[in-house]
């Protein structure tokens, strides 16, 4: 293993973040540049990707200040960043619109068409994923149908971090792992699909090249290198989407290991030798990092959001007490859900605050509290917030199984994993041992940082995850609350089955 500094950067949705490791994998230094998201209109999602440039420049100045390193220093950039956007370049790399990003749906009518074309099935069997607005094919489509000024000019659609590469290097590439999300690569074949192209009209020719993860796509320009603050020919090594990315910081690189993101929503993914197909299309796949491998995964919408809605609706008090204390309030929840028994004395939560994707993708679900009884107090309430999470995580582990998916233990990453309640919880619930590793949110970046590190010969493969990611706290089931749950948990699915009519009653007001 030979020795150098990677530096990556993790282009999320709320801000970049810059941050620099050394070859054992240790956590340096890190910086972060915040930038705005637009809302045009009910259900559009907007960045201009100019302020994803400002804020690569400024944190790589920060980052560097801080670590006392000179950026001849700098072994590798890499990449992480969101996915299933939708930003169209002209010839000169130049930006021809803001970016459509993950989170818009405005490609309503353009899915119902691919759908009404192709149909669901064959493109869950070519992509891995459902038809969807929320992937990149029907943004694309929009835009074709409702800017055509601007279509006529575009000579590239990117995703984030290829939009930065190319500022870069003046390569217009992106990876398979971002691919996956754009409803229009052969996850199998790893290329553009025909089929998905025929069908959606898109030509070719306005797609980047493909490439994997650790290949190095080029050097840091000359003209461009003051200024971002590197110096010139530093390598550029692709790196990922951030989904893919976090399965890597994770340490999920083997058949069978799998990880638990944990923020305002949650998703469960898996490291496969190949894609898993559920027939009920619950769950859907990415490409891993690891050309290798793949991603299967599985997403529900609010996790740490239906317990920061309990924060800020039902525990104002908590919230000020935490403040007067200078502590967390999820610590002060914490403490009062742990008061009570396992199963909140018979309290269900269903946290579809926002419908649900995984395991039902219901636009028209709803949140609830099911079994109130006099005898309830304010830490039921919290407690099932967090049991309801759980369970409905179990039902996307359980698709998984039910397809073959072997799943020894569950690793977790992200904010909502610092909660050591939620941790046991979800280990009584899963019946799985629920490992906690050291970064649980510098996951994506050090995923990033690994394929850089790969690309550019310090590591030598993606089997060198398991080495650097340090597991700190685990947590294994217990045998009296794992009985407990046992009970509950059907009685939780029941719940949601039985109010889908309600569900459907409530949409039709509208």
């Amino acid at each position: 293993m030979k020795k150098g500094y990677i530096l990556a950067y993790d282009l999320g949705t709320t801000g970049n973040k810059a941050t620099l490791y050394d070859s054992t994998g240790r956590l340096l230094a890190s910086s972060f540049q915040s930038y705005v998201t637009n809302y045009p209109r009910v259900n559009w999602a907007e960045q201009d990707p100019l302020d994803w440039w400002k804020a690569v420049c400024i944190s790589t100045e920060d980052l560097l200040k801080k670590a006392r390193i000179s950026n001849k220093d700098v072994t590798c950039v890499s990449f992480s960043g969101q996915m299933m956007g939708c930003l169209p370049l002209d010839k000169q790399g130049n930006p021809l619109r803001n970016s459509i990003i993950w989170a818009d749906q405005r490609g309503t009518e353009q899915a119902n068409r691919i759908r009404e074309t192709v149909g669901e099935d064959e493109v869950y069997t070519i992509t891995g994923h459902r038809i969807s607005p929320t992937y990149s094919a029907a943004k694309i489509m929009w835009l074709r149908d409702n800017e055509p000024e601007i279509f006529k000019k575009v000579y590239k659609f990117v995703q984030a971090k290829d939009y930065i590469i190319y500022r870069l290097t003046g390569r217009f590439v992106t990876d398979y792992s971002d691919a996956s999300g754009m409803n229009l690569f052969d996850l199998q074949k790893k290329e553009w699909s025909s089929r998905m192209l025929k069908a959606t009209r898109i030509r070719l020719e306005i797609l980047p090249e493909l490439h994997t993860s650790v290949d190095v796509v080029g050097g840091v320009t000359r003209e461009i290198s003051e200024e971002v603050f590197l110096r010139p020919d530093t390598p550029v090594v692709m790196g990922g989407g951030d989904g893919p990315c976090a399965a890597v910081g994770a340490g999920v690189v083997r058949e069978g290991s799998s990880y638990n993101y944990l923020g305002s929503s949650s998703w469960i993914a898996l490291a496969s030798a190949k894609p898993v197909y559920d027939p009920e299309k619950r769950t859907f796949n990415f490409s891993h990092l690891d050309p290798g491998m793949f991603m299967p995964t599985g997403t529900m919408q609010t996790a740490g959001g239906a317990y920061q809605w309990l924060k800020d609706n039902l525990c104002r008090a908590e919230t000020q007490a935490a403040r007067e204390a200078k502590i967390n309030p999820y610590e002060i929840m914490d403490l009062k859900a742990e008061s009570v028994e396992p199963g909140a004395q018979d309290l269900l939560f269903l946290p579809y605050l926002m419908g649900e994707r995984s395991p039902y993708w219901n636009p028209d679900a709803k949140g609830a509290f099911i079994g109130l009884t006099l005898t309830h107090k304010k830490e039921h309430l919290i407690r099932s917030v967090l049991e309801g999470i759980a369970f409905n995580l179990k039902i996307i582990l359980d698709a998984f199984e039910e397809q073959g998916a072997r799943i020894e233990e569950v690793r977790v990453i992200g904010g909502g994993a610092r909660g050591r309640l939620l941790r046991q919880i979800m280990a009584d619930v899963y019946g799985r041992k629920i490992l906690c590793p050291l970064l649980l949110e510098e996951a994506t970046s050090l995923g990033a940082a690994i394929a850089g590190g790969i690309g550019t010969g310090i590591f030598e493969d993606f089997r060198i995850a398991e080495k650097l990611v340090k597991i700190v706290k685990v947590h294994s089931p217990r045998s009296s609350a794992q009985r407990r749950y046992e009970k509950l948990y059907p009685i939780f699915k029941n719940a949601y089955k039985a109010l889908v009519p309600i569900y459907e009653q409530i949409a039709s007001l509208k």
